[in-house]
């Protein structure tokens, strides 16, 4: 097993090479770099004060500047201004050495900093992250805790009144998007037209650190109660089907029908015997199921109910054209993508020993 995990874990710098030059290449020819937004945002703020310095000259009596030429500013900023943003931001450089540089850097964990905040990429990464990890996590867990016994309950009754009304449930929950639950959510619960029984926006409260500690936790449950119902919804439907449909494979097969056939109790049977086995890829999709909860959902149930997380960070800094976060957030997250996936094969291991993936050819 460990030369197995050598070999995945030599692979995941290629792998992360290859992610990072293709949207490195992409970003070349999108048209409104850093620059290109810093000049436009000169330029749009001196045609204001043209504006509103030719009209006070108009109102004023034939008044502007004595050169008879308008606002300095409004006839383009000198090139040698320009040749300084570029300088300041590296485009004054060729693209492969940008690129060369960016992976030196990558390679050492130096992200840089914010073109547009002044703060490091990881210090901007750690302030969200929670938020991101919050949704993530406890909708991975609630997930796992209601749709295991869901779907085992349902494989064993299938074909019953119980087994039809809800997947008649799950598929209509899983049907409506995302965004449009989060919505439903906030006009039913969150002081809409209706209740008002949960916050609207933030993590916490304004007087958290005031509250004692079981108060802090019964805030941050109250607050977070609302975002994680909605980033739980579409994993829940996919989860419950899934455990159904493996543990229904698992018992027609002919060692549960032996086991039967022993004497052994159904109880017996159904945990004993087929669980171990048709929990293999539910359990091993655990970490998969999280990356994809946390990256997949947070961008859309953060903008809804208003929370700073990652999703709207990555959102705001390709807005901004702020690559320095862009990329350093792409390497960062592509890099956990990757460990993630020896993590899944490491969980199927634990959970049936009898997988080896050494043995497989190379």
């Amino acid at each position: 097993m460990g030369a197995y995990i050598l070999r995945r874990l030599l692979l995941v710098i290629p792998t992360l090479i290859g992610i990072m030059l293709i949207n490195f290449v992409l970003v070349q020819f999108v048209p409104g770099g850093p620059v290109e937004q810093i000049i436009a945002q000169l330029e749009d703020a001196a045609s204001a004060t043209e504006r509103i310095s030719g009209g006070g000259g108009d109102a004023g009596g034939g008044g502007g500047s004595q050169d008879g030429g308008g606002y300095q500013g409004a006839r383009g900023l000198p090139p040698d201004f320009i040749e300084d943003l570029e300088r300041q931001f590296g485009f004054d450089k060729p693209a492969w050495q940008r690129f060369a540089n960016m992976l030196w850097n990558y390679l050492r964990f130096d992200f840089g900093e914010s073109y547009f905040r002044s703060i490091s990429v990881i210090e901007l990464v750690l302030e969200k992250l929670p938020v991101s990890v919050t949704l993530g996590l406890w909708s991975t867990v609630i997930a796992y805790l209601v749709s295991i016994p869901l779907g085992i309950r349902k494989a064993v009754t299938d074909g019953s009144k119980f087994d039809t009304w809800t997947s008649g449930i799950i598929i209509a929950a899983y049907a409506i998007p995302g965004f449009l639950f989060a919505i439903m959510l906030l006009v039913f619960f969150a002081g809409g037209s209706y209740f008002s029984w949960f916050p609207l926006r933030g993590l916490t409260s304004d007087n958290f650190d005031e509250l004692s500690l079981l108060g802090k936790v019964a805030d941050y449950l109250w607050h977070i109660a609302l975002p994680v119902t909605a980033a739980t919804i579409g994993a829940f439907a996919t989860l419950t089907l899934l455990t159904k449909n493996s543990f229904l494979d698992e018992i027609k097969k002919q060692y549960v029908v032996t086991a039967r056939a022993k004497g052994l109790a159904e109880r017996r049977v159904l945990y004993g015997h087929v669980f171990r086995n048709a929990m293999l890829i539910i359990i091993a999709g655990f970490p998969g199921l999280f990356l994809s909860v946390l990256f997949g959902a947070s961008l859309i149930i953060e903008v809804v109910f208003s929370l700073d997380g990652l999703g709207r960070l990555g959102f705001e800094s390709v807005l901004n054209r702020d690559y320095p976060v862009v990329f350093g957030t792409l390497y960062f997250f592509g890099l956990i993508g990757l460990l993630i996936g020896i993590i899944s094969d490491l969980m199927y291991v634990w959970v049936d020993p009898r997988i080896d993936f050494e043995s497989r050819e190379t």
